[in-house]
């Protein structure tokens, strides 16, 4: 069988084959090293289009960006966070709260942006001018000490309970006491705005109070249905005046109690009434051979008419003296005529609220 003959390359041919492999082979290893070269060399170079806390680090080497960044966020984040709420401002000094900007961090995570891919797409990026949109977040760390004492200091300032509605006889003259909200600061949420403001690069570095809005119990459109009686006795000017819903029905005149055993002043309410009421001679020095007996109802019993007590032994009566109406005569009692005494137990019912001022 013939198989033909065996093909004698040409020895020409054979050599330039060889001379392009081996230059391929060194445009290859020649290219390599270029590469790593360049990779190398820029090894501590910023990518461009990268950027640190919104400032533009892009293309610059490492020890330069991080000047770059501790000079513009220094002057940004060194100005004072201020907390407002209406007029009441509070202020943070970063510098007190010991603000330190890791202004190495940032370019270290920029760079390690910057170092993504492999050698071959950092070269070819770097050579043709390609970018790397990157926005590395500003790193800060102070003292959160700082942070919670401000917030307590806001609280202190700001906290406000809610006021019920009531009323008040400070004066001698029966007013409303307007209900009120209350408020009270969001702790955790103001301490996360401060700490988002320090670490922000904002133009203004105010944050606002969050605050809890609190209801009163008692609305001022309620007020008048929790009282639906009320007396005043204003020691004074000899007067007891009755209110209805806290609308003055009818004042008297009456005589208090004289210098020494003056009506006690204060708050009370009404929980003892009596009609025709015995006299509980209490054991006093001025009672003389009285002193503790029992007067029944009668022509020796100063307590004509009607009895409404109002603390300890002192209460409201009626009286057969009514000259010493108008003045400060009795033992601590209020006096009244007796057709007011009797006027007035009819309309005032246990639980009346009675003001002595």
């Amino acid at each position: 069988m013939y198989f033909g003959a065996p093909t004698i390359r040409d020895p020409v041919t054979r050599q330039r084959s060889f001379v392009l492999v081996t230059a391929l082979l060194a445009f290859l290893i020649l290219g390599t090293v270029l590469v790593y070269a360049y990779d190398s060399a820029h090894d501590d170079q910023i990518a461009k289009g990268v950027k640190a806390g919104g400032v533009d680090i892009g293309g610059m080497h490492t020890a330069a960006a991080r000047t770059k960044l501790l000079h513009v966020l220094t002057a940004q984040l060194g100005r004072p966070v201020t907390v407002v709420y209406q007029h009441h401002h509070y202020r943070l000094d970063p510098r007190k709260a010991g603000l330190h900007i890791d202004a190495k961090g940032m370019v270290d995570e920029a760079l390690q942006k910057s170092r993504g891919g492999n050698v071959l797409t950092r070269t070819v990026r770097g050579i043709f001018g390609g970018s790397v949109h990157a926005d590395v977040p500003i790193q800060v760390s102070y003292a959160h000490r700082a942070v919670a004492k401000l917030v307590k200091r806001v609280q202190r300032g700001i906290d406000r309970p809610a006021q019920n509605a009531s009323v008040s006889f400070s004066t001698g003259v029966l007013r409303k006491v307007k209900a009120r909200n209350g408020h009270f600061v969001k702790r955790a949420e103001l301490t996360r705005e401060v700490q988002l403001a320090l670490a922000a690069r904002r133009s203004s570095r105010k944050v606002t109070v969050p605050l809890t809005v609190v209801k009163p119990k008692i609305t001022t459109r309620q007020l008048a249905s929790n009282y639906p009686t009320v007396i005043t006795i204003n020691r004074g000017a000899f007067a007891l005046t009755l209110y209805k819903k806290l609308k003055q029905v009818r004042s008297y005149t009456i005589a208090v109690g004289r210098q020494g055993l003056e009506t006690p002043a204060g708050e009370y309410t009404v929980q003892d009434k009596q009609i025709n009421p015995s006299w509980h001679v209490p054991h006093s020095s001025w009672a003389g051979k009285l002193a503790g007996q029992v007067i029944p109802p009668g022509p020796q019993d100063p307590l004509k008419a009607r009895w409404i007590g109002i603390t300890g032994g002192a209460g409201i009566h009626g009286t057969s003296d009514i000259g010493s109406l108008g003045s400060a005569a009795s033992h601590g009692c209020i006096r009244m005529s007796i057709p007011d005494v009797i006027e007035l137990y009819g309309r005032t019912p246990y639980g009346s609220k009675i003001f002595v001022y």
